[in-house]
Order: C-alpha cells, then sequence, then structure tokens
C-alpha cells in the first residue's frame, strides 16, 4: 500500500487519469483508504481533505486523481430573482443543510427534510444525480468558497 499525505504540487498533465473513486463522506477524512480503479491501493493520512480532482499520486506511466462519486441532490435551478435565490439558501442553512451554489442552481442532498421545507417554500426542484462539495457558494466561479478568499477577506 501506498501512503500519501498530500496532494501533489505538479504533475503532468499528459499523462492519463487513473481514478480513485470516493464517496463524499470518505472524502472529508484526513485517515482512509481507498483502491484505484488500476487496482493500487492507497492510504491517505493527510493534513487537509483532499478534493474532487486532485491529483496525489503520479508514476512514470499516469497520474492518480480523486474522483468523487456523484450522490443523489436536490437541483434548484437560479432562474429567480437574487434575493429569492439568497432567501433559498438562507432557508436551506437555517435547517443546518449542506448545500452547494453553482452559477446556475444551487444543490443540497436529497434528504427528507430538504425535499419537506423546499415543498413548504414552494420552490422547484428537480432531483438529480451530482458531484457534491458542501459549502461552495459562488463568487464568479463554482471553485471558490469562503475560507479559500484568504485573511484579506472582510465578511
Amino acid at each position: 500500500m501506498l501512503i500519501v499525505s498530500a496532494p501533489l504540487a505538479a504533475a503532468d498533465s499528459a499523462l492519463p487519469e487513473v481514478a480513485l473513486r470516493v464517496e463524499r463522506r470518505t472524502l472529508a477524512k484526513r485517515l482512509w483508504r481507498g483502491v484505484a480503479d488500476d487496482g493500487v491501493e492507497f492510504g491517505f493520512e493527510l493534513e487537509v481533505p483532499l478534493r474532487h480532482g486532485a491529483i496525489f499520486y503520479q508514476t512514470p506511466a499516469s497520474r492518480y486523481v480523486i474522483a468523487q462519486e456523484p450522490e443523489a441532490v436536490l437541483e434548484i435551478a437560479l432562474d429567480m430573482p437574487p434575493s429569492a435565490a439568497a432567501g433559498v439558501g438562507w432557508a436551506v442553512g437555517n435547517l443546518h443543510l449542506e448545500f452547494s451554489s453553482e452559477p446556475t442552481r444551487l444543490l443540497t442532498p436529497d434528504e427528507p427534510a430538504a425535499r419537506q421545507l423546499l415543498a413548504r417554500i414552494q420552490i422547484p426542484y428537480k432531483p438529480t444525480m451530482a458531484v457534491f462539495r458542501a459549502g461552495r457558494f459562488a463568487r464568479g466561479t463554482p471553485s471558490a468558497i469562503p475560507h479559500e478568499l484568504g485573511p484579506s477577506h472582510k465578511h
């Protein structure tokens, strides 16, 4: 088993990728084990959890990438005024449900509480499968999240 302590700082983008598929709850951990699609076993002893798309190991023949598994989510289209979208985000967060914001949609895990909330506040949603990255908020790009804004960010 190969031990990984951090993502690679630089990887050869010309090499083919080998996926290590992992569910979101495991990916949030710092200590875990996984097996890549080619059968190579890895142990993860991380200071910071890895993210979907992270390259964590490379050989002369391939590079290994984290592939977070899609999960059941509720998709709320952002074809509404910004104040309404903010209200939906507040309502979801007020129930301590996770959500993420992308440029065209909000996502929350498909749970009974989320379905009940959206029905109560009369917000249409669509059940779908997607890679869910909790705590992602749109700030020009779907990958920007508040703690990455740096120390100069003012709330």
